[in-house]
């Protein structure tokens, strides 16, 4: 998914303020953040500790691995918190930039960053975690809420990740397929280092329960996913399940063969970021090839009630951008800035708000609560997966979704946690 081309990330600064504690009590777990008028370019920390900047980056302009509501998001909380009292009554500065989806575009993002004396990066998107996160950690700079499309945000001691990536989806997704009956799971996925991963997981999540896993290798890119879908419906059997672990350009592209294929008995699963709500609408609601399709999110349905403030936040302050709530992108984002308010409420107001005084409040283990949208989170060692190679994969647990009447819904409330599979 690489693309050529020297970035030019232009930020955008932005800000907002956040709500009260009674409000947060309620559910209202937006960051209390509050940013300065738009402007030239970043500005360094007031040293007093009452002006505090914090970035988000991700991708735009680039194509399939486009998040733009994420840094649009990212705006809308400045503006919010702005309105409502700042960062523990700190005034912030949020800057947005574009990564463009390549490793110059990332480190330039991360280069900014530093440069801006960012107390944090927030609720980002960036698959080259190999390129920026040495910048970050360069700085001690907290990369908060990644949306985990690299294997050094569950890994780097400066990241705190707020979902499992997509290895607890693959996992999850089995545990639910368990309970639909499958007997056979085939098991689309990227032809990549990262998808011969997500086959184990997959193992991992069936094993002891005679559920045949089918490893079918597909391009990351291609216009036609017929063979692919041949290979995965089979003899269209009861009990024959098909799974897609592949991004959403692939996903949406492979729908379309599904659709003509016409299986009877098949059942279809994804995991939320293959396809959500949008692409349910697009490709025919309940007449479509998602009507009745499993999938598997990190967080509520977008449905859930614990999203009213996300939708308020977007359509009052997004000054209207385009933010689609049911973007997990987006959600990983809001849920990042409420993890940056509530550790920024921890800091002493006669402390300067600094990046290393976030990290030794997230570093301490102390839950963070997030107002439902994710179990309550830590960080500290004890919290720790024991794996190599995602230690910081800390949020085990995920949701179980269903399309029904043309609306991906709760399959049934509440989180399953899946962390015996991630640690197997």
């Amino acid at each position: 998914m690489t693309r050529t081309g020297i970035p030019h990330p232009l930020p955008a600064v932005s800000g907002r303020r956040h709500r009260t504690a009674a409000a947060l009590a309620a559910g209202a777990v937006l960051p209390a953040l509050l940013s300065a008028t738009a402007c030239g370019g970043p500005a360094a920390a007031d040293a007093t500790g009452q002006d505090v900047t914090v970035m988000t980056f991700a991708p735009s302009g680039t194509g399939a691995a486009d998040r733009p509501g994420m840094t649009a998001l990212a705006d809308a909380i400045g503006r919010d918190l702005n309105a409502h009292g700042g960062l523990n009554g700190r005034k912030v500065r949020i800057l947005t930039c574009n990564e463009h989806d390549t490793t110059d575009g990332a480190t330039a993002c991360a280069d900014q960053a530093v440069e801006a004396h960012a107390v944090a990066v927030v609720g980002s998107a960036s698959q080259y975690g190999s390129n920026f996160m040495p910048v970050l950690e360069a700085a001690g700079i907290p990369f908060i809420g990644g949306y985990g499309l690299s294997s050094p945000e569950f890994s780097s001691p400066l990241s705190y990740p707020v979902n499992g990536g997509t290895p607890a989806l693959v996992a999850g997704s089995g545990r639910q397929l368990i309970e639909a009956g499958c007997k056979q799971i085939a098991l689309i996925r990227p032809d990549s280092r990262s998808g011969d991963a997500l086959v184990s997981y997959l193992s991992t999540a069936v094993k002891q329960t005679g559920i045949k896993v089918i490893d079918v290798k597909a391009p990351e890119k291609s216009n036609d996913y017929s063979p692919y879908t041949r290979r995965a419906i089979g003899d269209d059997r009861p009990g024959n399940c098909v799974l897609s672990a592949l991004g959403a350009e692939p996903t949406g592209n492979l729908l379309d063969p599904y659709r003509r294929a016409n299986p009877k008995n098949t059942q279809l699963a994804s995991v939320i970021g293959s396809f959500q709500q949008s692409v349910v609408d697009s490709t025919g609601g309940d007449n479509g090839p998602l009507r009745g399709a499993y999938a598997t999110g990190w967080f509520p349905a977008e449905s859930s009630p614990v999203w009213d403030n996300l939708r308020a936040t977007a359509r009052t302050y997004g000054n209207g951008a385009t933010i689609d709530v049911t973007d997990p992108g987006v959600q990983t984002t809001w849920v990042a800035y409420a993890v940056l308010q509530q550790a920024a409420g921890r800091v002493d107001r006669e402390r300067p708000l600094t990046a290393k005084a976030l990290q030794s409040v997230l570093d301490s283990g102390d839950p963070i609560d997030t107002a439902g949208t994710t179990p309550p989170l830590s960080w500290g060692v004890t919290n720790m997966l024991p794996t190599a190679d995602s230690p910081r994969l800390v949020n085990t647990s995920v949701t179980f979704q269903q399309v029904r009447n043309g609306r991906l819904v709760e399959q049934h409330q509440g989180f399953t946690d899946v962390r015996t599979v991630l640690a197997g």
